[in-house]
């Protein structure tokens, strides 16, 4: 007999944070939890685990329990997703829910940025991709990973402001007060730097990321040619998915409300604002209403 299904969850699982939300088949959010990263290419029990006890919060959030999983139906969007063999030990860590759908972080949020409609999006955060659902077929660009690729992202941001930064250091370039402030964090100590960068993650970068946007808006030249260079990639990604007949095409991502701005300036009718958000898209993709 087919389980009566009462709650769908969501999940937004990025590189730089876990998002979980939880709805009633009425259609009434009960529930938000928010966990770290959860990349499951970059570390996947770490992944997992995050992916699990977010889940759990959500769900005790809601005055519930694991044995409500059982009534429930799960949609994931990950991070790291390469092939179906990533499915695998993600789905034998939430045996317990009814139904499991999962899906990459990017396709996820197309789902939630259209509606489940035909459409693509750029995703400007942690990391960076494009991605589009077209007549039943799925377009993915981008998104290669940030040690070929992620030109459009808060990681490579922040990797070119700290590697400007160090040459401004060692007078191989010049300096602005952006550079100034940011070989402040590390005692003005080129070698301090270099020792950070052996155990730097994709986070770690991306963490100055808004340190260059504020250095930006002051008109720092370092800075203001920095994030020129990251709205160029986004809409490099952009335009190689209306290259293959995506039409609607969405920005979506952490550093989405910062390029904004500087999208406006010159390609203010880049993108369309996404309907709803990837944690929606996963609710959408476990069968649950979006209101």
């Amino acid at each position: 007999m087919t389980r009566r299904l009462r709650f769908f969850a969501g999940v937004d699982g990025g590189g730089t944070r876990c998002r979980v939300r939880l709805r009633a088949a009425s259609g009434e959010d009960i529930a938000f939890a928010e966990g770290g990263p959860a990349n499951i290419h970059r570390d996947m029990v770490a992944a997992i685990t995050t992916i699990t006890r977010t889940i759990q919060q959500a769900f005790a959030q809601a005055g519930l329990s694991s044995e409500h999983y059982q009534q429930s139906a799960i949609g994931l969007g990950l991070a790291g997703i390469v092939s179906a063999h990533d499915h695998e030990p993600v789905k034998a860590a939430l045996s317990g829910f009814t139904k499991i759908s999962l899906v990459s972080d990017a396709e996820v949020a197309c789902i939630g940025a259209h509606h489940g409609d035909d459409g693509g999006l750029v995703i400007a955060g942690t990391g960076s991709a494009s991605f589009a659902r077209l007549k039943g077929e799925t377009i993915a660009l981008g998104g290669r990973g940030f040690a070929i690729a992620d030109d459009g992202s808060a990681a490579r941001l922040g990797w070119s402001a700290l590697k400007s930064a160090l040459n401004a250091a060692d007078g191989l370039s010049p300096s602005s007060p952006m550079t100034v402030n940011l070989m402040s964090r590390f005692d003005h100590d080129p070698t301090a730097v270099t020792r950070w960068t052996k155990t730097a993650s994709q986070a770690d970068y991306g963490q100055f990321a808004p340190l260059v946007f504020g250095f930006a808006a002051k008109g720092d030249p370092i800075a203001v040619a920095l994030v020129k260079e990251t709205v160029m990639a986004v809409l490099a990604l952009r335009h190689a998915l209306a290259a293959r007949g995506v039409e609607k095409i969405a920005l979506t991502g952490g550093m989405r409300e910062a390029l904004l701005p500087w999208l406006a300036l010159d390609h203010p009718d880049a993108f369309v604002s996404p309907l709803r958000d990837a944690a929606d898209g996963g609710i959408l993709l476990a069968g649950g209403c979006v209101p």
